[in-house]
């Protein structure tokens, strides 16, 4: 059970669409300490919200219908709006297709309660004998996919970033602009730079890699291409939010000058090369000097940019860490 559960409204949002076979089984798995649940029908063929309203007498939960498909990211934003109207004080994504277990609730609202998070979310990789169940597809995928989220999203500390089990404190939830964030499958990873533009603190929760009966409707060959445009929009705006426009640092300086020195490096470089490969004449030492220098202190200065950029990941919760009703 949760700890003061009298203080704190805890909800659920659950995506809904397809997922009529496992719905009740989700729904009754989530603890009677929970404030309440919301069931958001993503425009469902199955109409789950309606097998819900019809079949489940759970007094804590709310259909909540979307009157087009938006995909996961646009149900989820329509439940959090939901709950955040209702005053919930934490607010917890669980899918309906049964892969989350419920009864991990309490690990993930627990970082929050203490102080110790905004937003926590799941890690399947902690435990390295569990893992050898999931697909090695799925591992090299998910390898790659951190590496771009931490790029994008500036939280080096955070793996599995399409874990989509995670809690968020209504305090950093309120401040998160809806309307822009990725409504389908790049939603996990957008939330995170979204998060890391408000300078919220994440952290991740180990939990165990479930697969059964469900059926995923992600297929990557149509997303990779989207996947890696919006992490390099991501990667972008990021950088000149925290680096430009919000504060101007030495990290700033580095950065520039090392892209800066780079490029001369490489473009005055390959352009020798050219002419020394034309003409056949070896290039002089001195102008292999004037292409290397700079390409070494312009990688040097990447490279620690990069190192203080790893020493910024966000450390301090912006939400309040005590909430006392009346």
């Amino acid at each position: 059970m949760f700890e003061n559960k009298d203080e704190w409204r805890v909800a659920v949002v659950i995506p809904a669409y397809r997922v009529t076979q496992h719905i009740s089984e989700v729904i009754h798995g989530i603890p009677e300490s929970v404030w309440g649940i919301y069931v958001v029908d993503d425009a469902c063929p199955d109409e789950t919200g309606k097998y819900v309203e019809t079949f489940i007498t759970d007094p804590r939960v709310r259909v909540l219908y979307q009157p087009v498909n938006q995909g996961v990211g646009g149900a989820v934003m329509a439940g959090y709006q939901a709950a955040l109207a209702d005053k919930a004080d934490i607010i917890i994504k669980v899918d309906g297709d049964g892969q989350m277990d419920p009864a991990l609730i309490p690990d993930f609202i627990a970082p929050i309660i203490s102080g110790e998070a905004d937003y926590t979310k799941g890690n399947r990789f902690y435990d390295l004998e569990k893992i050898r169940s999931m697909p090695r597809v799925r591992i090299f995928g998910n390898a790659v996919l951190s590496l771009l989220t931490k790029l994008s999203s500036g939280y080096w500390n955070l793996f599995d970033p399409t874990n989509g089990y995670t809690a968020i404190h209504a305090d950093a939830c309120k401040h998160l602009p809806f309307h822009k964030i990725s409504k389908r499958y790049f939603f996990e990873t957008d939330m995170l730079f979204r998060l890391n533009t408000l300078r919220a603190m994440v952290v991740d929760v180990p939990m165990d890699a479930k697969y059964g009966e469900e059926t995923s409707h992600l297929k990557i060959s149509k997303i990779m291409g989207e996947f890696l445009y919006k992490h390099t929009k991501n990667f972008c705006k990021r950088i000149f939010y925290n680096y430009f426009l919000r504060d101007l640092s030495l990290a700033s300086i580095q950065l520039v000058l090392g892209f800066l020195l780079t490029f001369f490096g490489v473009v005055f470089g390959g352009y020798q090369w050219l002419i020394s490969a034309d003409v056949g004449i070896p290039a002089s030492a001195g102008t292999v000097m004037v292409a290397a220098m700079p390409l070494l202190i312009g990688l040097q200065l990447i490279l620690s940019f990069i190192g203080y950029d790893i020493a910024s990941v966000p450390r301090r919760p912006i939400h309040r860490l005590k909430r006392r009703r009346t």
